[in-house]
């Protein structure tokens, strides 16, 4: 068996298809390309295939990575071209790139991730600069409290997020406020992007509809 990892960005409607089946779309993708994946064993054996980290339903990504193994070995550029033919538009193959065979997940190493969260200012009652100048006092806060879901707990329980804030960058283009943040991302400590935007509308106090947010991962950050 050959080990490997594929870097891939999800734009237009593949936005729109849920972890579940982008396991499934990719599954067929292999088969269409001709690339034979390698099967656990047992009595329900399944394609040794993994994504480093889900992505929410309606998030753009530029650097989604997922791994995989083969039963024969094959270069690199030959499983690029090949898987790229059988890509549905919207995704698109970025790099792929060989893995030692004793080399940990790359799930078990992300430690953090790269968004871009562009806020269309259009309707909005405020300014892209006046939210730009409530940055420092949103991360001077002592705490960032946020209403969290629990699986275990009916309620949603208040959770502090500014740990898990790293960086936050500010642009301003045209119409549009962007903020490109690095938050934690990984099995040991995670910050959806839908919080932080939960908290940071709270603050400014701009009632920012969901619906005038774009979302994109731009990188995992990963040991």
């Amino acid at each position: 068996m050959s080990k490997y990892k594929i870097t891939f960005a999800k734009r237009g409607y593949m936005i729109f298809t849920s972890h579940l089946d982008m396991q499934r779309l990719f599954k067929r993708a292999f088969k269409r390309a001709g690339i034979s994946l390698a099967y656990s064993q047992g009595y329900n054996p399944h394609p040794l295939t993994s994504f480093a980290q889900p992505l929410s339903l309606g998030y753009y990504s530029e650097g989604e990575i997922l791994e995989f193994r083969t039963k024969e070995d094959h270069s690199p550029s030959h499983i690029m071209n090949r898987l790229s033919e059988a890509m549905p538009e919207g995704l698109v193959i970025l790099d792929i790139s060989r893995m030692g065979d004793k080399e940990k997940t790359i799930a078990s190493r992300c430690t953090a991730a790269i968004y871009n969260m562009k806020i269309d200012m259009t309707d909005l009652k405020v300014t892209a600069q006046e939210l730009s100048e409530l940055i420092p006092a949103f991360l001077g806060q002592q705490h960032i409290i946020v209403l969290k879901k629990s699986k275990k707990k009916k309620e949603p329980v208040a959770t502090d997020i500014k740990e898990k804030i790293k960086e936050i960058d500010v642009n301003i283009v045209d119409d549009n406020f962007i903020m490109t943040m690095l938050l934690d991302a990984g099995s040991n400590s995670n910050l959806s992007p839908e919080l932080f935007f939960q908290a940071f509308n709270e603050f400014s106090g701009a009632c920012i509809p969901r619906e005038s947010v774009d979302i994109t991962r731009i990188q995992l950050i990963y040991q």
